[in-house]
């Protein structure tokens, strides 16, 4: 690990804590690699280990194609979620502690057996599923503005800050993910829809992708773990005052309430 990256982790890291907006890392260093971002990211992921927080899940990013073609990239990316990331469905957010806040609606994945890649498929992501769950992922960027390209996403965790997860759970024989109906409403008016289908054609193949790509750095998808496999439509700028919720039909609903 570089001095360099190692002084972008821990200026990532602090703009985090006093929730404050850095300069793009691509605008001061064009030379950073898509490798070099995530070995910040995981550096990251260390110093917040370091401090007792536990890495409970992994999230996917970028995966529908209107948000890469936004990026000019041609892949999703991932981050880490941790467990003081976990808010209770139904309950508050306080804005004051994000930058520029943004809600998107997925279906959450908790899996029952580890995925470890290469050569992964979406059968066996299937196979070592448990159930899912609807779920609301808040992302924030801890890059001034959002001027967000993909280096600087990834360095930054995959933009993740927290995520919420409904009461309702189904097994995979129990719905249809790739036709499962999102209605994203916020205080009660409808502004988004989507479907399972937004995730690489189905969000299973989205968890594929993310147990491959994670071989190369040797981290698998654990058993017990919240797996989050992208938006089911574009993310939702949200305020203080706002309350966002998520209908995804059979599967149920999750609500939070920004403050």
């Amino acid at each position: 690990m570089s001095a360099t990256k190692t002084a972008y982790a821990k200026e990532l890291f602090e703009a985090e804590n006093k929730v404050q907006g850095i300069r793009p890392l691509t605008e001061r260093d064009p030379n950073l690699t898509v490798n070099d971002a995530y070995d910040i990211q995981l550096e990251i992921a260390k110093f917040k280990k370091e401090q007792g927080k536990k890495i409970i899940g992994k999230k996917v990013g970028l995966t529908s194609k209107v948000m890469q073609t936004m990026l000019g990239v041609n892949e999703p990316d991932y981050g880490h979620l941790f467990d003081d990331m976990n808010i209770q469905n139904k309950s508050t957010v306080d804005t004051t502690s994000m930058i520029a806040p943004k809600v998107e609606a997925e279906i959450g994945f908790i899996l029952k057996e580890d995925i470890i890649g290469p050569n992964i498929t979406f059968l066996d992501v299937i196979m070592a599923t448990d159930y899912v769950v609807p779920t609301l992922e808040i992302i924030d960027s801890r890059i001034e503005d959002w001027k967000i390209k993909l280096i600087d996403t990834i360095a930054d965790n995959g933009s993740s800050a927290k995520f919420v997860i409904g009461d309702g759970k189904k097994t995979l024989n129990e719905v249809n993910l790739r036709t499962n109906g999102m209605i994203l409403k916020k205080n009660k008016e409808i502004v988004a829809t989507g479907a399972g289908a937004a995730a690489l054609g189905h969000p299973a193949e989205a968890i594929a992708w993310l147990a491959n790509k994670l071989s190369n750095y040797d981290i698998t998808l654990k058993k017990g773990e919240l797996i989050l496999p992208g938006a089911l439509s574009a993310a939702l700028v949200v305020n203080a005052g706002e309350t966002i919720e998520a209908d995804f039909g059979d599967l149920g609903t999750v609500e939070v309430t920004f403050q």
